[in-house]
């Protein structure tokens, strides 16, 4: 069984300047940046503009560990402090599916697990203990 894991960091609007923060700070390499805007568009979900340039995903590598970030979407509840999620990374769906179901227990669904455009499965729960996890099936990566 493989799979891995990292801390997730969740901010209101300041993602871009956080990752290049941390980058200077903790000697990293940004490998990634992608906003909302960059996703196909919705018509049923149409964002504004100040949205559409919000990060929805970046990535930092510092050393052998992979430092996460995303913004929040407009109103969705933001706490700070409690900006520190935990990304699991399980290969298979049916591993993810039962991490999932033992994360539920007691605890309250964010977003429920289902197929999006980076993941076959990807899912958003918060444990009994109001620890917020994501679980994300890998897709396949773009060829270079």
């Amino acid at each position: 069984m493989s799979m891995s894991l990292n801390p997730y960091l969740c901010l209101e609007g300041t993602t871009r300047e956080a990752v290049y923060f941390y980058e200077k700070a903790l000697g990293g390499k940004v490998v990634g940046i992608m906003t909302f805007g960059d996703m196909p568009a919705d018509p049923n979900h149409p964002m504004s503009d100040e949205m559409k340039k919000r990060v929805m995903h970046a990535h930092l590598k510092v050393g052998d560990a992979d430092l996460m970030f995303s913004d929040t979407y407009p109103g969705m509840p933001f706490q700070p402090g409690d900006t520190v999620q935990i990304a699991l990374h399980p290969q298979e769906e049916a591993r993810a599916r039962e991490i999932f179901a033992a994360l539920e227990d007691g605890g309250q669904v964010v977003m429920a697990l289902q197929k999006t455009d980076w993941s076959p499965l990807y899912g958003i729960v918060k444990d009994k203990f109001g620890v917020t996890f994501q679980v994300n099936v890998p897709g396949e990566q773009p060829q270079k």
